[in-house]
């Protein structure tokens, strides 16, 4: 566990910080694979209090359905790690947190668990941001399950590091 939360990109949670200051919104994480491990960077910052609203984690599919309001269809037709269901932990956190922009995370960080259409490493991300449209990013990182979740932090935090909190007009 060490690994996942040491050193985390401090010129990224600036960005980040600076993002969400400037536009006064809140952001939260919905995380499966990462086991809080996006939280624990985006907190690791003085002042992220200001911008920060919290995440929950939705390890099992049981509570991805209670908490966030993925459809046991989305599971059953596409499972925990895709497009469909991180789209809709986005949004379902966005709603449960009640926040401006959330960022979900789900993946395989193995050893196990891993298909073939799915290997160990196969990581998507769902970005919600308020009047805008949801969006997904698929990753497949190499590596042990240390390495996998530490690269999905990164990936998430260069995520939000991108993100637009224009409104759209």
């Amino acid at each position: 566990m060490g690994r996942l939360l040491s050193n985390p990109d401090q010129a990224l949670l600036l960005q980040i910080a600076n993002i969400f200051n400037a536009s006064a919104a809140k952001l939260g994480v919905v995380e499966s694979c990462t086991g809080g491990g996006l939280g624990a960077a985006l907190t690791s910052i003085a002042g992220s209090s200001d911008w920060f609203e919290g995440g929950l984690i939705t390890y099992s599919n049981k509570v991805k359905m209670k908490s966030v309001y993925v459809r046991e269809s989305t599971l059953e037709q596409h499972g925990a790690v895709s497009e469909e269901c991180v789209k809709e932990m986005a949004n379902g956190g966005m709603i449960a947190l009640g926040v401006d922009c959330c960022l979900s995370v789900s993946g395989i960080a193995g050893p196990g668990g891993g298909s073939a259409s799915k290997p160990v490493g196969t990581v998507w991300f769902g970005l919600a941001v308020r009047y805008k449209s949801i969006e997904a990013f698929h990753h497949v990182f190499e590596g042990d399950r240390e390495a996998v979740r530490q690269q999905a932090v990164q990936a998430g935090l260069t995520i939000l590091s991108k993100v637009s909190l224009k409104k759209a007009v």
